[in-house]
């Protein structure tokens, strides 16, 4: 099956929506809980190690998938043992990965994540092949074919900031796909760039640090109306342990996080996405889908890892019912 067949339905069920991430692909490396790096050799025992499919579209997508969604994912992966345990990861959650580049003059990017008792996750980075990814490895068709497309980390996937790329956006847009993006890393410099994005989707969802690198707005709401004014239908800050910000035409409403107990913080905004995105499929309004965002987060930061403690929608939003 190619990336732009729609997988086939039961007899007698509707077909699944079919999503489109691209960007950022990770391999996330995680040991909790650690406190500090042992000096010299010495070996401190954790309680826990897990290896996943991370990145604001290999971490997105899985969740997505895992969700209820068709999904394809679309970005550039170095041709080593790391990409192969990627696609394999992935593939696993349902994923379609048809659509990975495989590069022989990089690595597959990654990170190794110490997660501390209370959650916090400094990182040790590589950005690898991510930096490669081009608009000629995106197919106009695959696009305009999808129901929604999820662009994961512009800022670090430079090529993507190309008039080609942001045509085809346009013309899927047009054919009535959905576009949301959000940004990988919280450098000024990389995440100003994708200012040119922002005419060209419908929902963006930053975090707070990025939505204020982006304006020069240390207050979260006019930083979000200074986004705002630049294209999109509507943005969403993240923001954190306080939830998050919706800030449309219609007005801003703060959504309050989920009251659970925080494990690790490793791909909440990913799957706050994804949460979101599969509201919009389902029919849902704009703070409904941000309130299915807000579970799935907190779903996820209850465990280890960017697709921890996911069951299927179900799951997710029975923590909604528990408000």
């Amino acid at each position: 099956m190619s990336p732009t067949e729609p997988a086939a339905a039961p007899s007698g069920t509707p077909p699944r929506p079919t999503v489109v991430t691209l960007g950022a692909h990770i391999v996330d490396v995680l040991a909790r809980p650690v406190e500090a790096i042992p000096p010299g050799q010495d070996t401190v025992v954790v309680d826990q190690v897990r290896v996943t499919a991370a990145g604001t579209a290999a971490g997105t997508a899985v969740t997505l998938a895992r969700l209820g969604n068709r999904v394809v994912s679309v970005g550039a992966i170095g041709d080593d043992a790391l990409g192969d345990l990627l696609t394999a990861m992935m593939a696993r959650h349902g994923v379609d990965v048809s659509g990975l580049v495989r590069r022989t003059d990089d690595q597959t990017s990654a990170s190794i994540l110490p997660i501390r008792a209370d959650g916090g996750r400094p990182s040790f980075h590589v950005p690898g092949a991510n930096l490669t990814l081009a608009a000629s490895a995106v197919d106009p068709g695959l696009l305009a074919a999808a129901d929604a497309v999820h662009v994961g980390g512009p800022d670090v996937a430079f090529g993507l900031n190309d008039p080609a790329f942001l045509d085809a956006l346009d013309a899927a847009r047009a054919a009535g796909t959905i576009v949301t993006m959000d940004l990988l890393s919280n450098l000024p410099d990389l995440v100003a760039a994708t200012a040119a994005f922002l005419p060209h989707v419908d929902y963006f969802l930053p975090n707070e640090e990025q939505a204020r690198a982006m304006t020069g707005e240390d207050d979260p709401e006019r930083a979000a109306r200074a986004l705002l004014a630049q294209g999109p239908k509507a943005v969403l800050v993240t923001l954190g342990a306080e939830g998050s910000l919706v800030v449309s035409a219609e007005g801003a409403h703060h959504l309050p996080a989920l009251k659970v107990e925080v494990v690790d913080t490793t791909g909440c905004g990913d799957a706050y996405c994804a949460g979101f995105i599969t509201g919009l499929l389902h029919g849902r309004d704009l703070r409904e889908s941000a309130r299915w965002g807000t579970a799935a987060a907190a779903t996820v930061a209850q465990g280890l890892g960017s697709d921890a403690c996911l069951t299927d929608l179900d799951g997710v939003l029975a923590l909604l019912a528990e408000e």
